[in-house]
């Protein structure tokens, strides 16, 4: 939206006009890297109009905004004003000490137009389709940040995933703060608008950010098995594989339960489907048992990749009080151990596709290294002679950190590519 009113968009923040900070509150170390930033570029460009939009600016107080050199601060739902504010604030100058434009995010109902243009990425973009949440799970603050869900409008959604794709990207990922809610609060259902979508000449793969394991229903399942632009990779976050902290987490599901999810997402996208997950090490009342019942589970589940991360007690939110907490040094340790597990469960999973033909997008070339994903999301270093943007078919001969390594390499043919 910047780059069309005219706006050169630079990396460096030293003699800069303005700085945009998009910022994020879903921990304490989260906001004071915020804070942190913000003096950093006001001492690297004292002249310059500081912007801070998003999670962290939609909690802080206007004393603290202004103590930090923020010129606007800008909330949730918000965003899409800020060209308009950063003009307004160039045009008057020194007329216009602060600009504040924040709302009451859990009395608002309304989508903040964003629209993407062309993608920042030529292979991949990224595409919001859902705000908000009215989970609440006990560790996290977002709901109260972002608001309770609202849905994009569906023509709105389809005519910039066109106007990406004729930009030359091929790939879009819909994104969403509580992804599974997008039909109970919209117009069509989830798994209607990736139909709708698929049906976009040039776009060859769909994917989903996230998705709350509980939003996996029936026919969702079913739309997805039926599109085959949808790429077999989901992202369900699973936090614990103990039902006694999935409980007081308020997850809404047991161990048990995700397991049976797992089934049937296999069970409609086939056995080969990479299901990868987040798991949250140390929550309050975590002890041996409760932890070794989410190693088993992460067994059980057969995962590809897990991301994992330490609890860290977040003011505001129910688990800020609870307890007995886990000391640091255990959940240090316990964090290495899942992580090992991470390894192991993604060297498991990719193993699975040595010697057998895959297909790449392709993200980056140096020379003749080529590194792109898979439609099950694997990311893979191959050698070969072949252009960015292009999909390329692969046979994968060994595991590397992280994915793949192929050696051989055929070229794209006309029906790769459409």
């Amino acid at each position: 939206m910047l780059s069309l009113k005219g706006a050169e968009i630079i990396t460096n923040p030293s003699g800069i006009d303005a700085a945009i900070i998009l910022s994020c509150t879903v921990t304490a170390t989260a906001d004071r890297k915020c804070r942190q930033l913000s003096r950093k570029i006001k001492r690297l460009s004292p002249g310059c109009i500081l912007v801070v939009c998003g999670c962290w600016a939609q909690r802080i107080s206007e004393s603290e905004s202004r103590s930090l050199g923020i010129d606007i601060l800008i909330g949730s739902r918000n965003k899409s004003c800020i060209p308009e504010m950063l003009e307004r604030y160039l045009k008057h100058g020194s007329k216009l000490e602060y600009l504040l434009e924040r709302m009451g995010i859990m009395e608002n109902d309304q989508w903040d137009p964003l629209f993407l243009e062309k993608p920042l990425l030529h292979t991949r973009a990224f595409v919001k389709v859902q705000d908000g949440c009215n989970h609440f799970c006990s560790y996290c603050i977002i709901p109260y940040v972002r608001g309770y869900p609202v849905s994009r409008d569906p023509d709105d959604i389809i005519r910039e995933v066109s106007h990406v794709v004729s930009a030359g990207c091929h790939e879009v990922v819909l994104t969403g703060v509580h992804l599974g809610l997008y039909e109970k609060y919209g117009s069509i259902s989830l798994g209607d608008l990736v139909k709708k979508l698929s049906c976009i000449s040039g776009l060859w793969r769909i994917r989903f950010g996230s998705l709350e394991p509980f939003a996996l229903s029936e026919g969702l399942l079913i739309a997805l098995s039926e599109t085959p632009e949808f790429c077999r990779h989901l992202h369900l976050p699973l936090q614990s594989g103990d039902d006694g902290v999935l409980s007081r987490m308020k997850r809404g599901y047991t161990g048990e339960d995700y397991l049976r999810m797992v089934d049937r997402v296999r069970c409609h996208l086939g056995k080969d489907v990479h299901i990868s997950t987040d798991i949250l090490v140390g929550f309050p009342g975590e002890n041996d048992k409760a932890f070794h019942n989410t190693l088993d589970l992460i067994d059980k589940a057969d995962f590809g990749k897990l991301h994992v991360f330490p609890f860290s007690p977040r003011e505001g939110t129910p688990a800020f009080e609870m307890g007995p907490s886990v000391p640091s040094k255990v959940i240090s340790e316990r964090v290495h151990e899942v992580l090992e597990s991470g390894e192991k469960s993604l060297a498991r999973y990719c193993k699975r596709w040595i010697g057998r033909p895959v297909e790449l997008l392709l993200e980056k070339k140096e020379g003749s290294s080529l590194e792109g994903l898979t439609r099950e999301f694997i990311r893979v270093q191959a050698l070969g002679d072949s252009e960015v943007n292009h999909i390329v078919k692969v046979i994968p001969r060994s595991i590397s950190p992280g994915g793949l390594n192929a050696d051989i390499l055929t070229p794209p043919s006309d029906e790769d590519i459409s």
